[in-house]
């Protein structure tokens, strides 16, 4: 392994594979965040261009970030990884605030900071895996990582009701554990708990309770619980190969629910068909396997295990996001990664590109 003076020996040059594919992404996405959310930008506030200003304004942030990241050495996330994670847990608790937080849907999920809705369970995952790339670097811990799992998943999950993101945070956090040299057969003992955790949740709440009703037959209650799968499903069949052209989804007129953000990929495979939504992947497949080769290049522990983290994030949010959209998995509610319509999500993932590319830098000084 090289000392962190070799380390700071940086080519000053970015990973162009890796931002090329996140600029083409994020190019996409906002033309179908137009495309997806202009009918309804435009019976809510008058006006068709409302969603995509708002994106247009966080890509410009989150291009700030990922050029400023790119730049900042990841090393320096040793001594930031407890207060960021700290300042990350107070946002999540703040939604409980009266005139802070932001309810809908039965869930407190956001955050009104000024006139900006941010969602503390993005930037969480973000921190997170910092924390974790930290606190692994000498050796794996068993007993903090327990107490962040549970901590986070006890607000997220049950006093936020975001299920979703919970999976996510959790998923990723299991992978890094292994990643770092955590035993196996620890696996044997994770898996029950979180298969208990799941369940206990699904029983106890109505509305899970018929997410999973409504993923074992889609078809059962269309005008009922399994609506929006129902309209998802009605968007990618009649998509078929090539798709009905861009700019010509029926779907996106108030037919499918969250259709720029949770389900924009339902809108996509109706106008671009099986051949654009398989691109689409291909293009997420292609981002992830650099991510990968980036980690595996890395040779100091910490940029390693936070180039598994958050390659992680990103690529089991992406899935669950696809699949979910395709009824492989009940609905979660998790944004597609640099597609859907979203602030904080986007500053995140792009913040994430942009440490990825400090640590493929520092790869390649160190070779």
């Amino acid at each position: 392994m090289r000392s962190n003076i070799h380390l700071k020996s940086q080519k000053k040059t970015f990973d162009l594979p890796l931002f090329a594919t996140v600029l083409i992404l994020v190019l996409f996405g906002l033309l179908m965040v137009y495309d997806a959310s202009s009918v309804q930008a435009l019976r809510d506030f008058k006006d068709s261009y409302y969603y995509i200003r708002q994106q247009i304004m966080w890509v410009g942030l989150g291009m700030i970030s990922l050029f400023f990241f790119a730049n900042f050495s990841y090393i320096k996330f040793k001594v930031l990884a407890a207060p960021l994670l700290g300042v990350s847990f107070v946002l999540l608790l703040a939604v409980f605030i009266p005139g802070l937080g932001v309810s809908g849907g039965g869930a407190h999920r956001w955050l009104k900071l000024g006139g900006v809705t941010v969602q503390p369970a993005e930037v969480m995952k973000l921190t997170a895996a910092i924390f974790l790339a930290s606190i692994f670097e000498k050796r794996t811990r068993v007993i903090p990582f327990i107490i962040l799992i549970v901590a986070v998943s006890a607000v997220t999950a049950v006093m936020q009701k975001d299920l979703g993101s919970t999976l996510v945070f959790v998923a990723s956090s299991l992978l890094m554990y292994f990643a770092s040299g955590g035993p196996l057969w620890h696996f044997l003992l994770f898996l029950p708990a979180m298969a208990g955790g799941i369940f206990g949740l699904i029983a106890t709440s109505g509305y899970r309770s018929k997410r999973i009703l409504a993923f074992l037959d889609p078809f059962s209650d269309p005008q009922g619980f399994t609506y929006h799968i129902f309209q998802v499903l009605i968007a990618l069949g009649t998509g078929g190969l090539l798709g009905l052209g861009l700019g010509q989804s029926r779907q996106k007129f108030e037919y499918i629910p969250e259709v720029s953000t949770d389900s924009i990929f339902g809108i996509i495979g109706e106008e671009l068909g099986f051949l654009g939504g398989a691109f689409l992947i291909l293009l997420f497949s292609f981002l992830i396997l650099r991510c990968l080769i980036i980690a595996d290049k890395c040779e100091d522990r910490f940029g390693k295990i936070l180039a598994v983290g958050l390659t992680s994030w990103l690529g089991i949010q992406t899935a669950i996001n696809l699949s979910s959209m395709v009824a492989l998995l009940p609905l979660t509610g998790v944004p597609l990664p640099f597609i859907s319509y979203g602030g904080s999500a986007l500053l995140a993932n792009l913040t994430a590109v942009g440490i990825m590319l400090n640590i493929s830098k520092t790869s390649q000084a160190s070779h």
